[in-house]
């Protein structure tokens, strides 16, 4: 049970970390065309945030399976 908690903490600070970047991907677009240099920076970041939870995520649901 330890480790679905854990992994549940992980996700939970992932998901905050993934809104923080897609509020920020959010925020450089509405002030388009300033900062247009940080596009390709910043939906990178993003796009890493929104795959690392993916990834925690779909470990969290293997271990509830395997129980």
């Amino acid at each position: 049970m330890s480790d679905i908690v854990e992994q549940l903490k992980k996700v939970r600070k992932l998901q905050s970390r993934a809104a923080a970047a897609k509020m920020e991907l959010h925020d450089l677009a509405e002030d388009l065309p300033i900062n247009w240099a940080r596009i390709k920076t910043i939906a990178g970041e993003t796009f890493d945030a929104f795959a690392e939870l993916n990834a925690a995520k779909e470990e969290l649901a293997a271990l509830e399976n395997s129980r």
